[in-house]
This record gives structure tokens, sequence and C-alpha cells, in this order.
């Protein structure tokens, strides 16, 4: 199960500054991208155009967004040494940025001493917190979301502190 491109992208239709998100895990179980992963692990190869079918339904959203003026930032904490998971995320993170998207990484030794949430969020215009729950094994359970100031005020606190910290994706080698 996983959440909906449709949810997702009607949420993003609806942001008009910023949508940030922060990535804390160092496996996702994510169906819809098992044979690329897969693929990547006996190859070292992926699909790295962002028109591509796999790619495009994301690259789009993601057009769209920054087209109208949203800025697309992420984050992700990782464990040293990275998961196998996480080495393909790094090189599959060109197409997101392709798309429009900021991304920088952060080693999860240098995060120690942040306040951050329990859960992966996506925040949109400092309004709305969409929180990611993920089971043992790095599939989407659910999606809780937040309205509540203090919980925003919190996430957008410890994605400033996140990102102030973390390197860009152009300058950081696994």
């Amino acid at each position: 199960m996983s959440q909906s491109v449709e949810s997702f992208a009607e949420l993003l239709a609806i942001t008009r500054s910023s949508a940030l998100h922060l990535e804390m895990r160092d496996f996702y179980g994510v169906d819809g991208e098992s044979a690329d992963f897969a693929t990547w692990k006996q190859s070292g190869t992926f699909d790295a155009d962002p028109n591509s079918e796999y790619w495009q339904p994301w690259a789009t959203l993601v057009r769209e967004a920054v087209a109208r003026g949203v800025v697309m930032r992420r984050v992700r904490i990782f464990s040293a040494p990275p998961s196998e998971y996480i080495r393909f995320e790094h090189a599959t993170t060109a197409v997101n940025i392709a798309a429009g998207e900021q991304v920088r990484w952060l080693p999860r030794r240098q995060a120690s001493d942040l306040h951050l949430p329990g859960n992966d969020f996506w925040l949109f215009d400092d309004r709305l917190v969409q929180f990611n729950i993920f089971a043992g094994n790095g599939h989407w359970a659910h999606t809780d979301f937040s309205e509540d100031p203090s919980v925003i005020k919190f996430c957008a606190s410890a994605f400033d502190s996140a990102w102030a910290r973390a390197t860009d994706h152009s300058s950081f080698a696994l």
C-alpha cells in the first residue's frame, strides 16, 4: 500500500510558496520502485530520464509546482555507512534535481543534537504538515496531518536546522 499520487498532487496543487520534505529512514519499501532498485543493485544503472514513464508523474508534479513559484526542498538524514537503498537514492537524486527540487544530505551522526520529529514529513506553505508513517519493513502505513501551529513551527524549525547543516547534493558524495 502507498499514498496515492493523486492526493499528494492535490496537496501540491494548492501549495503556493514552499514544500519541504524531511526524510529520516535508511530504507523505504516503495512497491513502485522495487524493480528499479533491483536493477540498480545488479547493474548499477537506473532510469535517469525525468521524462520516462517511471519518473514522468513525479517530475511533472515538481516542474508544475516550481513553475508556479513553489520552492521544493528535501533533506535526507541517513546512517553511515549508508544502506544500499540510500546509495540508490543518492544515485537517482539527479532526477529530482532535474525536475526542480533542491536536495541536501545529512549524516545521522551530525543530526544527534537536532530536535527532530519521530516521522518523515512534508510541510506545505507553513500551514499543513503531512507525516508519512512507515512500518518497520519500510512500507508506507498511513499518513497523518496537522494544522496545529505548534506542530507546524516545530517541523519548520526541524527542517531549517537540518537544511542548514546538510550538504547540497551537488557537493556530496557517499
